[in-house]
């Protein structure tokens, strides 16, 4: 796609941490545009999503329509996505964002993709958005979904222990190592004292969703 007003391109791409840094001044707006053009491109991607699998899946129920919708609007496949087509490259941000591998980020770059959906939509109009979002985004999904970053082991072992009508498994932090920009977190999950698993990853979040995978291949489950 070729922008007619590149600026818009541009406010897509730039990061809020620009401006809580000072790399742009306050009056420019840019963050508070780049988080409008989110909240747009989320409206246009799910838009779209809904329109794709509504056609292309007349026999499915809404149920199961929804949740297909809900794996292609996730932050997981999203990012997935985004990484695909290397736009962590040329998102723009701040200093300690920068250092912080911010580029790398999941949420970063749902986000970004999100606000870049809009910048199409903004200078182009609603066709122009279509195209991207079915040739980069819908393309393959099916295949996509079925890879592992995409399964929710927390909400698979939850299920399992409220089924059998046990205590839901909780999870502990046990320990953090490395430096404060790229700190590795080490978490255990258990059940009524019984440890089910442990895991680590570069986020808390991560770190229970590897610790919940291994509960689930001890219980079988996945």
């Amino acid at each position: 796609y070729s922008y007619s007003n590149k600026s818009i391109l541009v406010t897509a791409l730039t990061h809020s941490s620009c401006y809580r840094s000072g790399f742009l001044s306050s009056n420019t707006g840019t963050a508070s545009n780049y988080e409008r053009m989110e909240f747009l491109g989320d409206a246009i991607l799910g838009m779209i999503a809904a329109e794709y699998l509504y056609t292309r899946f007349p026999e499915n129920s809404e149920g199961h329509l929804t949740k297909l919708k809900s794996k292609i609007v996730s932050e997981n496949y999203l990012s997935v996505k985004a990484a695909r087509i290397n736009l962590g490259k040329y998102i723009i941000m701040g200093k300690e964002e920068y250092k912080s591998e911010g580029y790398r980020k999941k949420s970063i770059l749902a986000n970004m993709m999100e606000s870049l959906i809009c910048s199409i939509y903004l200078d182009g109009g609603l066709e122009p958005a279509k195209s991207f979002i079915v040739s980069y985004i819908l393309e393959g999904y099916e295949n996509e979904l079925t890879n592992d970053v995409h399964v929710n082991y927390k909400s698979i072992l939850q299920e399992h222990f409220q089924a059998k009508s046990q205590s839901i498994p909780t999870y502990r932090l046990l320990d953090t190592t490395g430096p404060d920009h790229k700190k590795i977190f080490m978490i255990q999950v258990s059940s009524e004292e019984h440890i089910l698993g442990t895991g680590k990853g570069l986020s808390k979040k991560a770190a229970e969703q590897d610790a919940a995978k291994g509960a689930c291949s001890k219980l079988g489950l996945k």
